[in-house]
């Protein structure tokens, strides 16, 4: 199984530089180093790019419920309209919208809601690999005042290139992977029963549907014989 977001991120966050370094083996440790910090780079970049698809994602959700919010309002005058000119065909057809408008409604909220969550522990993680980010700088820093740039090479090297540190650090146990891949799937689901169950089932529905209808016209009909 892929690892999530929150799981790349904390390895990222919890990952120490030293235990990075020496996992490598005969690797020049600052160049290592300057790879770790690079991946972070990457990292942002990516957590960012999900953010901004989250962000695009409640913008629509969130239009899309209000524009259903409207529709159902005026759908609402309609069945008044149609109750009162007696034309219960037109309510009917109308109250079968709203239903539908109903239907959906939940699971739009549902999307606002999720991808407003989304969007506050992405940024979340931005600050956090930003922060561990200057942390790993400083570390660095630190590491070229202590060694000098002449110990760039670890003991016991070979002259390894950039290529073949590069597929060790991404070898390496700590190595710091991408934090978001550009994989995405829908779960398929196959059709279940045979035909003729299907056909009775579908059957069912349109009959409960057909009560829902008619049981919402009487009670608009009732309400507005009381207020008479």
């Amino acid at each position: 199984m892929k690892e999530n977001i929150a799981n790349r991120v904390g390895r990222i966050i919890s990952g120490s530089l030293n235990a990075l370094v020496d996992a490598v083996e005969n690797a020049a440790p600052e160049t290592v180093m300057e790879e770790a910090i690079r991946e972070i780079d990457g990292a942002i970049d990516e957590v960012r790019a999900e953010l901004g698809r989250v962000v695009g994602s409640k913008h629509l959700a969130n239009q899309r419920l209000m524009e259903e919010n409207q529709k159902h309002e005026d759908l609402s005058e309609k069945i008044e309209l149609a109750v009162a000119e007696e034309r219960d065909d037109l309510a009917e057809a109308a109250i079968a919208a709203q239903l539908d408008i109903e239907a959906q409604m939940p699971v739009l909220e549902s999307t606002v809601s999720e991808c407003g969550d989304q969007e506050k522990e992405l940024e979340g993680y931005i600050s956090a690999l930003q922060a561990r980010k200057r942390e790993m700088k400083d570390d660095l820093k630190s590491f070229r005042e202590t060694r000098g740039e002449t110990e760039s090479v670890a003991a016991g090297g070979s002259g390894s290139s950039g290529a073949s540190v590069a597929a060790k650090v991404s070898k390496a146990e700590s190595a710091y992977d991408r934090v978001v891949e550009n994989a995405s799937g829908l779960i398929g689901r196959s059709g279940m029963g045979d035909p003729e169950s299907a056909a009775k089932l579908s059957e069912l529905d349109d009959m409960a549907r057909n009560n829902r209808v008619n049981e919402r016209l009487e009670k608009i009909k009732q309400r507005r014989a009381t207020e008479k």
